[in-house]
């Protein structure tokens, strides 16, 4: 790789993720719950709300993501045509680099915004332990070669106050970069140009190479249906999280208005209050301010004779509530989130119930989950080369399967009864463990229990040593 390719490389990289930032803000922006203008309201209304009832704004997109999102648990890599369980020296290593808490809110950006990114880095510590840091969509990119699907190259990008940073990755080395900020190369040459510029942070050593076989940095994509655009799974909310707010607001201004019943008052003048001086003394008066009968819910009709006072009662607002439930409603239907996630309306359910109305969103983590399998599973695979492993081995963990948390919530009563049925149809105690204890290092532990338990009965320890032969 020479210096003039990686330039070149590092510019059409960084437009391309440029390009994307913007689409990649407004489905995180979603999801963070910002409100922005009120769709399909007039301009005034818009304004007066805004800054009227300034910073509320409901948010359904949010719990949509999160409810799948918290499912997706990586526990570990068990290699392909292997009986030893799950990798434990990439389970530790996972562990080590907070790797739990990382992936965590890289399956809640792959849904949010499409995709998500993890970087290895090679290891530098005496006992070799690599380290993963996860990447934010709008900061890093993966050109994939559309006919073998291999990843080619990618960027990673940062800024502080006075430049841009970028580190350009391939399957056998990186080099950094960095440029002046928009602003900066705006105040050295007055042109507002956000190409080029780029210069290397390293220019005796530039080129840093690494031995992974692989490029370090991995894209967590969602849903794509084939094209190179995934899907963001709150793009078909937004509608209809506009539609609720739009509805909110018609509410909260209902609501202002209904706090007092709306009366007129006819053939009587509009009351006046005194005018007085600097001493206090009355002067002459005045009608009553027009924004305190406003206030009121007062109008008046001037007359002298048949003086009548009308009201008109506060509006029904259950209409608002009714349209706003039924809104969300069509959100839960529409993007597999059970009701009682959104609505918590069911009190006192059965177990089973709450199974069958989870059914959906079971099956949707399950396809996320097979989106991010090919991330996650080069991710370890990277880990791996990074301690130097054999060919072999990384083939293996090419084909292997990814461990993954139950997604499927059960109480300690189903529990406990799942066993008992799997004890009677015969299957052998450490599938059982397995099946309702997910986590690995936990079902070595808890079969280690069983042994020692069993070992410490005089029968089976007596049984053991007639096998033994002893």
């Amino acid at each position: 790789m020479n210096r003039e390719e990686a330039e070149k490389r590092v510019e059409q990289l960084a437009r391309e993720l440029e390009s994307r930032q913007p689409d990649i803000e407004k489905h995180v922006d979603r999801y963070m719950g910002k409100a922005g203008t009120l769709k399909w309201a007039s301009k005034k209304f818009d304004e007066y709300f805004r800054n009227r009832f300034a910073g509320f704004g409901d948010n359904w997109c949010m719990p949509v993501i999160d409810s799948a999102a918290e499912r997706m648990r990586v526990l570990g890599i068990r290699p392909y045509d292997t009986e030893s369980g799950v990798d434990t020296v990439l389970q530790r290593d996972w562990i080590a680099s907070d790797s739990e808490t990382g992936s965590a809110e890289a399956f809640i950006l792959q849904m949010a915004a499409g995709r998500a990114y993890s970087l290895v880095h090679p290891a530098e510590s005496p006992d070799k332990a690599p380290s993963v840091t996860w990447e934010h969509p709008s900061t890093a990119i993966v050109n994939t070669n559309p006919i073998t699907g291999q990843d080619r190259d990618g960027l990673v990008m940062w800024r502080d106050d006075d430049w841009d940073f970028a580190t350009y990755y391939t399957t056998e080395a990186m080099v950094q970069f960095k440029r002046r900020t928009d602003q900066q190369r705006y105040e050295q040459t007055g042109v507002m140009d956000k190409q080029g510029g780029w210069i290397l942070v390293d220019e005796e050593n530039p080129v840093k190479p690494h031995e992974l076989g692989e490029l370090p940095l991995t894209e967590i994509r969602n849903k794509a249906l084939l094209s190179e655009e995934p899907f963001s799974d709150i793009a078909g909310v937004s509608a209809l999280q506009d539609a609720v707010n739009l509805v909110w607001a018609y509410l909260m201004n209902a609501l202002d208005q209904a706090s007092l019943p709306a009366r007129v008052v006819t053939g009587a003048d509009v009351p006046k209050v005194p005018v007085l001086d600097k001493d206090g003394q009355v002067i002459g008066e005045q009608d009553v301010e027009l924004d305190e009968l406003m206030a009121e819910k007062i109008m008046f009709i001037p007359g002298t004779e048949n003086i009548r006072v009308e009201e008109w009662t506060a509006a029904n607002l259950e209409t608002f509530s009714k349209v706003i439930s039924q809104l969300v409603e069509h959100i839960a239907a529409q993007t597999r989130t059970p009701p009682h996630y959104l609505l918590a309306k069911m009190i006192n359910t059965a177990a089973e119930s709450l199974n069958i109305a989870e059914a959906g969103l079971v099956s949707k983590v399950r396809e996320r989950i097979m989106y991010a399998d090919r991330g996650i599973k080069k991710t370890f695979r990277l880990l791996a080369a990074a301690r130097g492993a054999s060919q072999d081995r990384l083939d293996s963990l090419r084909a292997g399967r990814l461990v993954w948390d139950n997604i499927q919530y059960r109480s300690e009563a189903q529990m406990a009864d799942v066993g008992t049925k799997l004890k009677s149809a015969g299957f052998p105690q450490q599938h059982i463990v397995e099946r309702l204890i997910t986590d690995p290092a936990e079902v070595t532990r808890v079969m280690a229990m069983i042994e020692q338990e069993r070992l410490s009965d005089p029968f089976a320890a007596a049984e053991q040593r007639m096998r033994q032969g002893i």
